[in-house]
């Protein structure tokens, strides 16, 4: 593999499969979002080189194909193989996983003013969730690691709007953006995809205390908007049921 080059930008996160960084493409104003997976010295060179090259380009072909066929995520500008990097568009905006927080937050504190507007914009995020993965999963892609991390709002309002990391993001005017394929995957398969929904429902339960109804508005949604959603929320009750024998004998 080809030496690593040093990154004009921010760190923002090094885990033991990428690290992420913000930076600009071409343009001072263009912010991107460099991942770079790091050589393994603990694996044999030649084998590292492989792995390393084909899980880039399949990230990068998972997010062209998403983005072809009008699932939200983000745009790829360059792809270095060799050195394991993938440049890519920069999501301004929280998370899912930061929208719930700011949400709680909120949600002891309430306005007097407006004492349902805060559930009313959650239930629409829900919403666009459902509808989000419902389209994913339409087009045959399994993402892998679907947590509340890896669900971005994006306004499409104004710069200062889309700066906005709170829950007065407006979010009818908003879209849910899909990151991080770096563990998707190509599938058919019913019960991948009930996984996929099974990891995004242990992340909500460890995340929200109202995560059940939060999580059955996404059901819906996706049962709404995913051709296939009834054979795969079939498999989903299995894929609970294996997963509660697990954390019963341990």
């Amino acid at each position: 593999m080809a030496p690593p080059r040093p990154i004009d930008g921010t760190l923002l996160k090094q885990g033991a499969e990428a690290h992420v960084y913000k930076s600009t493409f071409l343009l001072p104003n263009l912010p991107c979002l460099i991942k770079i997976r790091p050589t393994k010295p603990y694996r044999h060179a030649t084998l590292d080189i492989r792995l390393t090259k084909h899980r880039c380009v399949s990230e990068a072909r998972l997010l062209n194909r998403c983005r072809s066929m009008g699932v939200l995520c983000p745009a790829v500008y360059f792809v270095d193989e060799k050195r394991g990097e993938i440049i890519m568009e920069w999501i301004e905006g929280p998370s899912v996983r930061d929208f719930l927080h700011n949400y709680m937050d909120d949600a002891s504190n309430p306005s007097k003013d407006e004492p349902k507007i805060i559930d009313v914009r959650l239930d629409a995020l829900m919403e666009n969730i459902g509808l989000t993965i419902g389209k994913l999963h339409d087009i045959d892609i399994i993402h892998g690691d679907l947590t509340t991390s890896n669900l971005m709002v994006k306004s499409r309002g104004t710069p200062d709007a889309r700066a906005s990391d709170s829950t007065d993001t407006s979010l009818a005017d908003s879209d849910v953006v899909l990151i991080d394929f770096g563990l998707g995957q190509v599938s058919s398969s019913d019960e991948d995809k009930a996984v996929d929904l099974y990891v995004l429902e242990r992340a909500f339960l460890s995340t929200h205390p109202r995560a059940t109804r939060l999580f059955n508005i996404i059901i819906d949604s996706y049962k709404r908007n995913c051709l296939g959603s009834a054979v795969v929320l079939r498999r989903l009750q299995e894929v609970r049921l294996r997963g509660r024998k697990k954390s019963m004998l341990g």
